[in-house]
């Protein structure tokens, strides 16, 4: 029996059901093997008063300490989240609250291995963690977490010491592992692909995806946080300059106001929209009805909004970002091209004009599934533990 204690800042919950759920859904699916046995630690972070009383955090503080999520055993221990501080004190501070919590944790499940589902500030708390309960540590880097984090003055160092000190490194894609590398980590790191449900995103009929969502004509989607990173911006240009052809944008974040007002400002309400939130479940339909999915952004480990699309056979105009060109090997899978308007509108157009077969486009994709990539990981955990020096000290 191999028990596994996942632990994650980035997993779903009940106010924020999209968060994560890829590692939602790689844990249900590494839960699911035999002799395998699993345990969620999602923390939540909440600032000091007054700031814990903004909408978000409230909503957050009702969350229960403990719940059965999916079929998964998820506990919710809260930590102090510090802002303005540029992130120096998070992992500390979920160190600190996650001991306690994992200590009596242990008393009915002896857990083998912490397996940390994002670098930062999962992966140096995990360390630190691994070290007092005498148990190796997995470490995975998803994107954001090394381009951001491992880049922070603040906390670069955390992030570079977390690696080194680990048993087992994974990434995405072999950019991300490539980048890792460049932040000062020496170990190896394996590449770990994410998994798609061939069950749900599967090609579909086009016209009637497209009808309803009340579209007609060529449709361009993008998935993705509303963030400067992500490049929604540079697609409302380009599908401006695509007479005919409509955009609709699934996703929320802080850019919103400045995306409705660039759209107002190009004359293009009719043709763009943003959807807000779409649930994971409504992303099928999406995908389905677009003659291309895009997203110009700046950076990525291997989007699995990618992936996705490429599932339900739309091919993706994307940037030379992240795990791009190892997704992108065959012109039905889509284009890769430069962060620029002018270049997706050209792109844009050429599949609009000559489009890929579905089913091929689909066929990029076959090799990635949930059960490949939980085996996968299973495997790398139980050599994890069982080539693991870490001393065998009884926790504190």
């Amino acid at each position: 029996m191999l028990r596994v204690l996942t632990l994650s800042t980035l997993f779903p919950d009940a106010t924020r059901p999209n968060f994560g759920i890829f590692v939602e859904r790689q844990t249900r699916a590494l839960a699911a093997l035999p002799d395998t046995e699993v345990r969620v630690v999602a923390p939540v972070g909440i600032p000091p008063f007054p700031l814990d009383r903004a909408r978000h955090y409230r909503s957050l503080a009702t969350l229960p300490h403990h719940e059965t999520w999916r079929g998964l055993d998820v506990a919710r221990p809260r930590f102090l989240n510090l802002p303005a501080t540029g992130g120096r004190f998070h992992a500390m501070m979920l160190s600190r609250a996650l001991h306690p919590a994992l200590k009596r944790l242990r008393r009915d499940f002896p857990f083998d291995v912490i397996d940390a589902e994002f670098f930062f500030p999962d992966g140096p708390a995990a360390i630190w963690l691994g070290r007092r309960f005498g148990v190796p540590v997995s470490i995975k880097a998803r994107g954001a977490d090394i381009h951001f984090w491992g880049r922070n003055r603040t906390t670069a160092t955390q992030v570079r010491d977390a690696g080194n000190a680990a048993h087992n490194l994974l990434a995405v894609s072999q950019a991300l592992a490539d980048d890792m590398a460049a932040t000062g980590i020496t170990r190896p790191v394996s590449v770990h692909r994410t998994g798609i449900d061939h069950d749900r995103f599967h090609p579909a009929v086009p016209a009637i995806a497209r009808a309803a969502l009340g579209v007609t004509g060529p449709l361009v989607v993008s998935v993705g946080a509303l963030v400067a990173r992500k490049g929604h911006d540079i697609l409302v240009d380009a599908v401006a300059s695509l007479p005919g052809v409509s955009l609709l944008i699934a996703g929320e974040g802080p850019e919103r106001a400045s995306l409705a007002a660039q759209i107002r400002a190009r004359g293009v309400p009719d043709r763009v929209r943003l959807l807000g939130a779409v649930a994971h479940d409504g992303l099928p339909g999406l995908y389905a009805a677009a003659d291309v999915m895009a997203l110009a952004s700046a950076s990525e480990g291997l989007a699995n909004a990618w992936v996705e699309a490429l599932a339900c056979g739309t091919p993706i105009v994307v940037t030379d970002a992240g795990g791009a060109r190892e997704l992108i090997d065959r012109p039905a899978a889509g284009r890769i091209v430069p962060r620029t308007p002018a270049a997706f509108a050209a792109a844009i157009a050429e599949l609009i004009s000559a489009p890929p077969g579905p089913r091929e486009v689909a066929e990029t994709v076959g090799a990635y599934d949930w059960q490949t990539n939980a085996t996968s990981l299973r495997t790398m955990l139980a050599a994890c533990v069982a080539t693991s020096m870490s001393p065998q000290t009884r926790a504190k």
